[in-house]
C-alpha cells in the first residue's frame, strides 16, 4: 500500500519550451528529459514494467513521474526547479507532474525538499554535491565477455581475448568473466560445463599482469537451481506464501534470495569471499532491483533497508579494495554503496530497442539514458555508459564508441578481439587508454 500523493507545487510554465526530467527507477528505467506535451517512454508489456522499471507504479496517462528526483525547466527564464527525496537511500517517493492551462502541478507520495538551478542537469549536479559522497575511486578499464559470446561463453574463449590482448597491445586492466561461467542462477559456486576451473582462469589472468573480474547477480534465483530445490526458506515471499516472482528472464521466471535470512546470508558471503579468494577483485554485480522488492523477508526489514543489507553484505565479502559495479540497481537506495555504477539500459549490436521499449537492450535507449544521467558521474560514482563494441557488424558502432568517450566513465570492451578490424582496435585502444574513471 503507497500513501497518497499529496501537492507540492504549482509552476507557471512556458509549455512551448518547457522540459520535465524524470528519474527512473533503476540502472535500466529510462531517464531524461522531454518537453512538455511528449510523452514520456513507458513499459511495453507488464514483465518488463517489473524487471525495467518500479514495480507496482503505473504512472496515469499525461502524467511525468520520477522516482525520487523530478526536475522541471519551467522555459520562461526562471530557475530549473528539483523536487528530491529527503532521505534517498531509504525513502524515494514518487514525484508525478501534471500540466493545465500553462501550470504545472506537483505531487508527491512522500517527503520532498526543493532545489533551484541554472538548469536541470545543473540543480541535479548540486544536489548530488550536497551529499558529499566521497570521490569515486577511477575506474579499471575492462574487457568483457557479454556482448560476444552472451551465456555461451567458454573457457576457452577467456584464454583466447587474453592472448589477444597481448598481441594487439590492447590497456584492459581487468579481464571480467560474464554470465554463462555457473549452473544455474544461485549456484554461483557450481560451474557449468563450459568451464573447468574458476581459480585456473583467475590464476591465468593475473599471471598477464592483469586483475580478474566476474559476474553475478547475487539476488537471483533460478526455480530450477539447487538452491531453490534444497532452500525453498531462503527465498522472498510474496503475501500468499509462494515464492515472489521478479519476472521472467533467460526463458524461465525469476525467484529473489532473501539476504536476511540468516543462512541465506552466510551463503551469499560465501560465494563472494570464495571469489575474492580465488583472486577476483572486480565484481560487477547484476539485476540487483530484485533485492529491493516488496515482499515478506525473514527479518521483516523493509525492502531497502534488506537491499542495502545485501549490498554490504557482498561489500565485507569482497573487501574494501576490490571495486564493485552496481546494474540493474535502484538508483538513489545505491547512493554510497558502489564504485561504479551503470546508468542506462543495455546497449546492443543494434541501434533500436525491441518494441520501442527505451528499457530494453538497444544503442539509442543505452544513450538517451546515459546522457540524461551524466549528472551522477564523479558525484554518486563512477558511470558505466555499458560496454564498447567496435566490430563491424555493430550498426553505427563509430556514434556508439563516441557517447561511450564523452561518458567519461567506465571503458569496458565486448568484442572477440581478434574479429576487430583496423578501425575497431584503433578506437578500442584510444578508449581504453584515454579511460580515466573519476573525472566530471
Amino acid at each position: 500500500m503507497h500513501n497518497p500523493f499529496t501537492p507540492v507545487a504549482s509552476v507557471p510554465v512556458d509549455t512551448w519550451s518547457a522540459r520535465v526530467h524524470e528519474e527512473g527507477w533503476q540502472s535500466w528505467s529510462p531517464s531524461g528529459s522531454y518537453r512538455l506535451g511528449v510523452a514520456p517512454y513507458r513499459p511495453a508489456n507488464a514483465n518488463w514494467a517489473t524487471v525495467c522499471y518500479r514495480p507496482g507504479r503505473t504512472v496515469p496517462a499525461g502524467t511525468y513521474q520520477g522516482e525520487g528526483l523530478l526536475a522541471l525547466d519551467p522555459g520562461d527564464g526562471s530557475p530549473a526547479r528539483l523536487w528530491a527525496a529527503v532521505n534517498p537511500p531509504h525513502e524515494v517517493p514518487s514525484v508525478r507532474l501534471t500540466v493545465a492551462r500553462g501550470v504545472a502541478e506537483v505531487e508527491a507520495d512522500g517527503p520532498v525538499k526543493e532545489w533551484t538551478g541554472a538548469d536541470i542537469q545543473s540543480v541535479l549536479g548540486e544536489w548530488a554535491d550536497s551529499l558529499a559522497l566521497p570521490a569515486p575511486r577511477p575506474a579499471p578499464t575492462v574487457w568483457c565477455s557479454w556482448y560476444e559470446y552472451f551465456t555461451a561463453v567458454t573457457e576457452d574463449d577467456i584464454h583466447e581475448n587474453l592472448r589477444a590482448m597481448d598481441t594487439l597491445d590492447l590497456p584492459v586492466d581487468v579481464v571480467q568473466i560474464d554470465d554463462g561461467y555457473q549452473s544455474a542462477l544461485g549456484d554461483w559456486l557450481n560451474l557449468s560445463g563450459r568451464f573447468r576451473s574458476r581459480r585456473g582462469i583467475a590464476d591465468a589472468i593475473r599471471g598477464r599482469g592483469r586483475r580478474a573480474g566476474i559476474w553475478t547477480a547475487p539476488f537471483l534465483v533460478d526455480p530450477a537451481s539447487a538452491l531453490a530445490e534444497t532452500y525453498p526458506d531462503w527465498l522472498v515471499r510474496d503475501p500468499d506464501g509462494g515464492p515472489l516472482h521478479a519476472g521472467r528472464n533467460w526463458g524461465h521466471d525469476l525467484y529473489v534470495l532473501d539476504t536476511t535470512h540468516p543462512t541465506a546470508a552466510a551463503y551469499l558471503t560465501e560465494v563472494f569471499a570464495t571469489l575474492r579468494a580465488e583472486g577476483y577483485d572486480y565484481f560487477k554485480t547484476d539485476f540487483l532491483y530484485t533485492g529491493a522488492m516488496d515482499g515478506v523477508r525473514h527479518s521483516g526489514a523493509d525492502p531497502l533497508t534488506a537491499y542495502r543489507q545485501g549490498i554490504a553484505l557482498i561489500r565485507e565479502a569482497i573487501g574494501a579494495d576490490a571495486y564493485l559495479l552496481g546494474c540493474g540497481a535502484p538508483m538513489l537506495p545505491s547512493l554510497g554503496l558502489f564504485d561504479a555504477m551503470r546508468v542506462s539500459p543495455d546497449t546492443a549490436p543494434r541501434r533500436r530497442p525491441e518494441a520501442d521499449d527505451y528499457s530494453q537492450p538497444g544503442q539509442d535507449p543505452a544513450e538517451f539514458t546515459g546522457t540524461g544521467r551524466q549528472w551522477q558521474h564523479g558525484r554518486l560514482w563512477v558511470n558505466d555508459p555499458d560496454c564498447l563494441m567496435a566490430r563491424p557488424a555493430v550498426e553505427t558502432r563509430a556514434r556508439w564508441a563516441a557517447h561511450v568517450e564523452a561518458v567519461g566513465g567506465l571503458v569496458a570492451s565486448s568484442d572477440r578481439l581478434l574479429s576487430l578490424d583496423p578501425w575497431g582496435v584503433d578506437i578500442t585502444r584510444r578508449l581504453l587508454t584515454g579511460a580515466n574513471g573519476a573525472t566530471r
